[in-house]
């Protein structure tokens, strides 16, 4: 296999634990390419990992799409360009989470016959496979068709990853019922209903992403990434807590018997077991990890690239929204 671009720069913890979970995948045999300045091995311990030389570098808060036309030598922007033109296998980064898409969007370019690429963030369900709910924050607004092209390649993408034969396709909505919803909701609804490439079950609402009922939920970019966040948001709070209140000295002996159980669970919801999300549509693998991603998360990250280079996840993506 080709090796994977790492981008060494992006991310809260950049170049540090980046690098480590590099190295930790390639000792696993994994095939990696740093992408950095030419004194990254300098100043930073790179093992035997090889370079690609970037001069740039793009920053959380910069526009994505400015940043990406004008620093074209950026680590994300060569990330890419090493995909398209057959130097890697796939890309990865903790960085800029729109100009990594940008960069893959504009570099990699589409898989024909999409219309919108789409972020696909797997979540944790305790004693299940993840759900795939996607968009998660590619597109803000989107259009009824796109819903249908998102449902298409999140079952491919649950399929590839999770081995669910036929995932559950639920549309998020405010209610169960098939009139539920506003117009986008609706419209997309009957056209869900009447793809035959799909296992549509009808609206989900977002109680229901965290439970075994549905396998891939679709739905806009700004719905989907509020879900995610509130989801994010809400299991730190109460894993907090919770931890709070079995810390107090009267239920030590109690807490001491259930951490083993706690700590397992708590890994179920960690993010950074994940490995990050994934951006479907592209012409080549991008993995999008989370922003405080560590040694753990990029390891992880890694390994899902690998899996879907090898797995041939985009072939089977254009495979399946060919015009039947």
């Amino acid at each position: 296999m080709l090796p994977i671009a790492v981008d060494a720069l992006g991310g809260d913890k950049a170049p540090a634990e980046i690098l480590e979970g590099a190295k930790q995948a390639a000792a696993l045999g994994i095939p990696i390419l740093l992408v950095g300045p030419a004194d990254l091995g300098t100043r930073f311990d790179i093992g035997n990992l090889p370079l690609h030389v970037a001069t740039e570098f793009i920053d959380m808060h910069e526009d994505a799409a400015s940043s990406v036309r004008t620093k074209k030598d950026s680590t994300l922007v060569q990330s890419a360009e090493l995909v398209r033109d057959g130097k890697a296998s796939a890309m990865i980064s903790a960085g800029n989470t729109g100009a990594t898409m940008a960069s893959a969007l504009l570099r990699m370019g589409r898989i024909k016959g999409v219309k919108r690429p789409a972020i696909a963030t797997p979540i944790p369900v305790p004693g299940s496979t993840h759900t795939v709910l996607l968009d998660a924050g590619a597109n803000a607004e989107v259009e009824a068709e796109w819903l249908t092209q998102f449902a298409i390649m999140g079952s491919v993408y649950s399929r590839v990853r999770f081995g669910i034969d036929k995932p559950r396709v639920g549309l998020l909505s405010i209610g169960e019922e098939p009139g539920k919803g506003d117009t986008l909701r609706k419209e997309s609804y009957e056209l869900l209903k009447a793809c035959s490439d799909i296992n549509f079950i009808g609206n989900v609402e977002g109680r229901d992403i965290m439970t075994d009922a549905v396998d891939v939920v679709v739905t806009d970019g700004f719905t989907g990434n509020v879900a995610l966040k509130t989801l994010e948001g809400s299991m730190r709070s109460i894993v907090k807590a919770l931890f709070a209140a079995i810390g107090a000295p009267q239920y030590k002996e109690h807490a001491d018997a259930i951490m083993p159980a706690l700590l397992d669970l708590y890994s179920i919801f960690d993010p950074d077991s994940t490995g990050g999300a994934i951006l479907l549509g592209v012409d080549g693998v991008c993995i999008i990890s989370h922003g405080s991603s560590g040694a753990r998360a990029m390891l992880n990250g890694i390994k899902v690239a690998q899996e879907m280079v090898e797995s041939n996840m985009v072939g089977l993506i254009a495979e399946a929204l060919q015009p039947k």
